[in-house]
């Protein structure tokens, strides 16, 4: 294997999550997985650039190479896995888009979805330079991150480790288990080798023009 790649392992554990890749305006659900452009967001947060910058534009052309790896790592609650669920939560907001347009000025009602008792590790895969850059600013980012939208916030470390080897990087969040045995979602190389396609590889996080290309992933349930 090419010493110029890296793994950098990170930990996704808070009271609340959000990961938003199908829904905008006032409906904002959340899928069971980390997206990719939240992970994106979270790095270029700490890094401190800022949206629609060419550094993050640079940034964003090279992070899209990486390969990423989510999985489902189940809590305990006492003697039993605590159960995922998805807290709905109804609140209004001003100065928002319209699906036409032009920005509403008047309060609107939105639906915001989150998921409660859930935790992750995220593995990436790509360019040692990249991962190393990422790695130093999650411990001590520039500004502040998240696990998918503000009120996310992690109650615990971020970044758990930057290794040279996939196995000692896994090792770092699901221990000795094989990974097998966990919920997972990954990126593939070749369409054939997925089963779904999701737009949240992030292309652009200016406020005016956020885009985003698909991202072909395969779910594999643990044993």
């Amino acid at each position: 294997m090419s010493t110029d790649i890296r793994f950098l392992a990170l930990r996704l554990e808070g009271p609340l999550q959000s990961w938003g890749f199908d829904s905008q305006y006032n409906r904002r659900n959340t899928g069971l997985m980390p997206t990719k452009s939240a992970i994106a967001g979270m790095c270029c947060a700490a890094l401190g650039l800022s949206r629609g910058s060419a550094g993050e534009q640079d940034f964003l052309s090279t992070f899209g190479k990486t390969r990423m790896t989510a999985i489902a790592i189940p809590r305990n609650g006492g003697k039993k896995e605590l159960p995922v669920r998805r807290l709905q939560d109804y609140h209004t907001v001003q100065n928002t888009r319209r699906a036409s347009g032009p920005i509403n000025n008047d309060c609107v009602l939105t639906h915001r979805q989150y998921l409660t008792d859930a935790a992750f590790g995220v593995l990436l895969e790509g360019e040692a330079v990249l991962l190393t850059q990422v790695a130093e600013a999650l411990g001590n980012p520039v500004w502040g991150i998240w696990l998918g939208r503000k009120a996310c916030i992690p109650s615990a470390p971020v970044f758990a480790g930057l290794k040279g080897n996939r196995d000692e990087a896994l090792q770092l969040l699901i221990g000795e288990k094989p990974l097998e045995s966990f919920t997972r979602q990954e990126d593939v190389e070749k369409f054939s080798d997925g089963h779904d396609s999701l737009p949240d590889s992030a292309a652009s996080f200016a406020s005016e023009r956020r885009s985003f290309s698909p991202r072909r992933v395969r779910t594999c349930p643990g044993t």
